[in-house]
């Protein structure tokens, strides 16, 4: 094809260069020899033009055609009969019933210097929806040459790439990026005295439907609720999917507060209905944080992160709670991430301790066990409360290394004690979710050099309920190897039942919020004694948590519990008072308790109070 551009732009023939060949190969003076090898040459050149994978066209000066390959004529809809040689471009497009003019994007052209060749590029939509791109050059003589492709898919395929860019692929709903340009362009209608609204949500209960079901289920879940927002939202507000389960939407044309609430209830309403996956029927529901410009943020980062402050709290008051955002949001995070930032480091610094808090035989009041309750001395704050920085550990994740120094603080402090007392540790949910939990118990174990049968672990419901399998497996390795394991908080949950057939628990440990009311009697005391009876079938001991009183101690001896912890013999304290616990000697300001009549106690058993920490 270079050579037949050379050719045109030197003036070398006005034909084209087949017909040239062609006229050489008919000159009776030219020798058969060099005759023989044209026309090869001719051959050679009329294959590669007709087997070329682009169209391949060349017009004279005048707009006359040249050359016009199979490739070109087939893209085009032209008959063999019209491209001939001499054909004009103009009958050649308009004998073409596939056209669609004008072009459906404007030539692209690029400048050159005077005297060499121009090439531009234009595509050409045509009505059976095929796009053909055409690069053209033009030569300075005026002659051209184009080379013609089908590009229908490759533009349908950068189509589908800027959509996937602007749209989340399950639902079909905008994404984040959309969303922000849209804030971004919609922010200035609220200087000029609109307002607008911008609604986050986070599905409730969607990780069960996921857990259980599998992920194609949560997949149809997710495309279900994208349904039920679309008819809840009004004609010309934006729903995005930002991710996982959560979902935003950006509500204009309305009066704030006023649009967004009743927004937000309709769809709480809607999506607390039940969901038919396939045959099963599934109830989540959502939490629903606001946040209204201009007041909560004036350009889109601002309003973004105010909306995601107002979730956050939704979703920690509860489910199917709607939330507006407030400035003392912002405040509590940023105190939030500082505490985050200090929590950090506190290991490091030293700035844990354990505290330490006995459990009793009920018959003898002998101490034949002890809980291990961490406690942080922040040095601005001071006493940090477990309940504050426990939940953000966990959250965090940095409950993982704060775990492993508990363990072996645990375990080191309990060799100083007497063998038959054990040391019980609380367990997170998350450092199940870790994989290395059994290795870090066994170094702790290995470090301090303490027996396991010594050490007892105490784990929730919500152990089993976040991956059941995986935790049971870890659970049946620890037992294995003679380290004791307790249900806590016994009595709160829904299935603790259930686990109960599942798992061989050493020890239930009975809920406080039954021994408060036990010393009344009535519908508590018969609990307390119904958990009792069960641990006895099962082989498990069982433990009172939160005895204060003598009235609560005699209560729960009566129904049978074998073990109790509470302030009444302990309150968490330095591991020398513990020490004065096992030799006998009461320490400073704790009453001393008779012992009571209770069933036989279980040698060395051993609980933990959560309410004393």
């Amino acid at each position: 094809m270079l050579d037949a551009a050379q050719a045109l732009s030197s003036g070398a023939t006005t034909a084209g260069l087949p017909a040239g060949l062609q006229a050489a190969r008919r000159d009776p003076g030219m020798p058969e020899a060099p005759r023989e090898g044209l026309a090869a040459h001719h051959a050679l050149y009329v294959l590669a033009i007709e087997q070329m994978p682009q169209g391949l066209s060349m017009f004279d000066a005048d707009d006359r055609l040249l050359v016009a390959n199979r490739r070109y004529r087939d893209l085009w809809h032209l008959p063999d009969a019209l491209c001939q040689p001499g054909a004009r471009f103009g009958d050649l497009m308009a004998a073409n019933p596939a056209t669609e003019l004008p072009c459906h994007d404007p030539y692209l052209a690029e400048a050159t210097e005077a005297g060499q060749p121009s090439r531009r590029r234009r595509e050409w939509q045509l009505r059976d929806g095929r796009i053909i791109g055409v690069t053209i050059t033009r030569l300075p003589g005026g002659a051209c040459v184009a080379l013609h492709e089908d590009i229908t898919e490759q533009r349908r395929n950068q189509q589908q790439v800027a959509y996937l860019a602007r749209h989340d692929a399950l639902t079909g709903l905008p994404n984040r990026a959309q969303l922000s340009d849209e804030l971004t362009r919609q922010l200035p209608r609220v200087h000029r005295g609109e307002e607008l609204a911008l609604l986050y949500l986070d599905l409730d209960r969607f990780k069960s439907v996921n857990d259980t079901l599998g992920h194609a289920a949560g997949d149809l879940l997710l495309r279900r609720v994208a349904e039920r927002l679309r008819a809840g939202a009004r004609e010309g507000d934006l729903i995005a999917r930002l991710g996982g389960d959560e979902f935003a939407i950006l509500q204009t044309g309305t009066t704030q507060p006023a649009g967004s609430t009743a927004l937000a209830k309709r769809l709480i309403e809607a999506l607390s209905q039940p969901f038919d996956l396939d045959g099963h029927q599934v109830h989540i529901g959502t939490s629903v944080g606001v946040a209204v410009a201009p007041f909560d943020g004036d350009h889109a980062e601002a309003l973004i992160k105010s909306a995601d402050l107002a979730l956050y709290r939704a979703k920690a008051a509860g489910r199917g709670v709607l939330r507006y955002f407030e400035p003392e949001m912002d405040a509590r995070m940023q105190l939030r991430r500082q505490l985050e930032n200090d929590l950090r480091g506190a290991i490091a610094r030293g700035e844990f301790e354990l505290a330490f808090q006995a459990q009793v035989a009920a018959d003898s009041h002998a101490v034949v066990g002890v809980e291990a309750l961490i406690r942080w001395n922040h040095p601005v704050r001071g006493r940090v409360s477990p309940a504050d920085f426990i939940p953000l550990a966990e959250e965090t994740g940095l409950i993982i290394p704060i775990g492993v120094w508990v363990l072996r603080q645990a375990c080191l402090a309990a060799m100083a004690w007497p063998a038959p007392v054990r040391i019980a540790v609380n367990l997170s949910p998350v450092q199940f979710k870790s994989r290395t939990l059994l290795r870090d118990v066994l170094d702790a174990l290995h470090d301090s050099g303490l027996p396991p049968q010594r050490l007892e672990l105490e784990i929730t419901e919500a152990v089993l309920l976040d991956d059941t399998e995986q935790a049971l497996s870890v659970l049946h390795a620890m037992r294995e190897r003679g380290i004791r394991i307790s249900m806590d908080d016994f009595g709160t949950g829904y299935s603790s039942l259930s686990y109960l057939r599942r798992f061989p628990f050493d020890k239930i440990k009975i809920d406080r919020s039954f021994i408060q009311d036990a010393a009344l009697g009535g519908d508590a005391l018969a609990i307390v004694g119904a958990i009792s009876s069960l641990g006895r079938s099962l082989g498990m001991s069982t433990t009172a948590e939160g005895v204060e009183t003598d009235e609560q101690l005699a209560a729960v001896c009566a129904a049978g519990c074998v073990e109790v912890q509470g302030y009444l013999f302990s309150r968490p304290g330095p591991a020398g008072d513990i020490a004065a616990l096992i030799a006998g000697r009461t320490p400073p300001g704790l009453p001393v308790a008779a012992p009571a009549a209770a069933a036989p106690s279980e040698p060395g058993a051993s609980c933990s109070n959560d309410s004393s920490t």
